[in-house]
This record gives structure tokens, sequence and C-alpha cells, in this order.
């Protein structure tokens, strides 16, 4: 008996009922194979990432744990453990331990300064009407876009003027030139998503403007609040051309310029040892915080991508 193969638009005759369940059999192979690949692949691609991403910190954290003679060691491992460079940030000298309350303070006062005028901002600009308010936010974003070694000099000359020279200040005024356009942005955006019946009711139920801002908007913008807050402190606490210029003073220098600023044995020997550490010590309360917010982070993050 002879069939009409719709496929191949042919007679099938005896001859092909046995290739048929071979066919089959590769064509099931072939999607199972295929979809082991389909969901292997992202993994190995994450992981490929992750791991060109970490190289560098994981290097810095192997370096900083092995003794001064085997910093140069090529070995994944260190060959014997030990704090010595760790010991030697701290030993005999207070200024490392300044210079990371330094750039706390620094850092903590930018963020909450970028924050209390990103939020009065934010709000003004998603909830009012006016002329101009495309143009407005593209000259706040546009003011963060200038490189911070073009200002340098002008800042240099102008706080040399005023006396600020040596000062938190110096350090604080000129990150806030990044950080609050980077919170009013943010946070601006994430307000816009706030449905404006909130107020509405609420002001309906007794509350004043303040009163539905504060006890309304401001608990739903919690994630965009805490996601400016952990980006705004990150770059202060990195901050480093700037303190660098601004101030001379070890009593005033964050901990990015005493790092640089580390000295060996004599001056031809860089303590690599010692700055591997200091540098894994600065990192530390950035993964913290990173760490402790992480939820906020996210949720402030992907605000706004579903409804």
């Amino acid at each position: 008996m002879t069939t009409i193969d719709p496929v191949a638009g042919r007679t099938a005759g005896p001859g092909d009922t046995a290739r048929a369940p071979d066919a089959t059999r590769t064509t099931r192979t072939t999607r199972r194979r295929s979809g082991v690949l389909g969901a292997v692949g992202p993994v190995v691609a994450v992981v490929v990432i992750a791991a060109y991403c970490l190289a560098p910190f994981y290097w810095m954290l192997v370096s900083s744990l092995r003794r001064t003679n085997d910093i140069f060691d090529n070995s994944l491992l260190p060959t014997a453990w030990s704090l010595e460079s760790y010991t030697k940030v701290f030993s005999g000298s207070t200024t490392f331990a300044r210079a990371l309350l330094n750039s706390l303070i620094v850092a903590s006062t930018t963020t909450v300064l970028a924050l209390a005028l990103g939020i009065f901002a934010a709000y003004a600009i998603a909830r009012l009407n006016f002329r101009f308010k495309t143009a407005v936010l593209t000259v706040i974003i546009a003011t963060s876009m200038f490189p911070g070694i073009s200002v340098v000099v002008p800042l240099l000359r102008l706080f040399s003027d005023i006396g600020w020279i040596n000062t938190y200040q110096a350090m604080i005024v000129p990150s806030l030139s990044f950080a609050i356009p980077l919170a009013v942005w943010n946070l601006t955006t994430f307000m816009k998503q706030l449905p404006y019946d909130l107020e509405q009711a609420a002001m309906i139920d007794g509350c004043t403007k303040w009163q539905a801002f504060r006890k309304i908007l401001l608990p739903l913008a919690a994630p965009g609040v805490f996601t400016t807050a952990i980006l705004t402190f990150i770059h202060s606490w990195n901050e480093f051309i700037i303190a660098l210029s601004m101030v001379n003073d070890p009593a005033i220098q964050t901990a990015t310029v005493a790092i640089s600023k580390f000295t060996g044995a004599s001056e031809f020997q860089a303590p690599y040892g010692e700055q591997m550490a200091a540098g894994v010590i600065v990192t530390i309360p950035l993964v913290v915080a990173v760490l402790l917010f992480q939820r906020r982070i996210v949720e402030g993050l992907t605000a706004g991508a579903t409804k």
C-alpha cells in the first residue's frame, strides 16, 4: 500500500516507513539539545560577565592578604596568608582612620543635601505644569555631564579667593553639581509614576498640600529615594579629582586621596600591599550599603517598568 507524503509531495513506499521513526527521533534530539543550550547559555554568559567584573576585586583582596615579600606572586591564592598589610595601614598613625571619617562626612552630607533639594525639585517638575519643563530638565541633567577635570582650575581659583581651600565645603559643593541633577532626574521619573488621585484623596480627607506630600507621596517614593541615595553616596565616596585638588591637609583629605599618597619604605618602593588593603577597606562600606538596601534599590530601578 502506498501513501502520499504531504511534505515531500511524492508517493511514499514501504521502504520509507523505516526512516520515519529515525527522523522523528533526530528531531526530538535536536530540540532537546536546543532547549539545554537555551537554558545553559544565559547562565554561562552571566557567570562570564560576573567573573570579568569581579576579577579585579578578587585580585585586590588576595593581594592584600599576601606578605610583602610575596606581593608579586601570581598564584590565585596566597602561599602564606597574612594581615601584615592591614596592620600597616593603621599602625603608627591615625591618618587613614581620619581619612575614612572625612569620606563619610563628605559623602553623607552630599547625599543628604542632594536628596533634600532633589525631592522638592522633582516634585515640582512632576506635578506642576509650566512652560519649558523639558528644557529645565535638559539643563539640569546637562550640568552633570561636564568632566570633573574641566572645572578644577576655575573652582580652585574661586575657592582660593573665598578661603575654602582645605575645607569640607570645597569637596561637598562640587560633588553636588553631579548629585543634585542625578537626584532630580531619578526622582522626577519616579514621581511621575505616582497617581495624582492619591494626593487629591488625601486633601479631600483634610490633609494640606504639605501633609499629602509628606504622609502619602514620600512613603510611596521611598524605593526611588533609596536608590538615588545609594547612587549619590557611592559617587561621593569614590570622588577623587576634586578632593585631591582642593585639599592638601592630611587632616581633611578623604580616603581615596589618602590611598594615593601612601609611601613605602623608600621613595623607590610602592606600597602595593597597603594600597590593596586600604582599597578593600574603602570598598566594604559600599558593599554593606548595597546588601542592606538591595531590595529597595531593585524596587527603585524597576519602578514604572510594569503597571
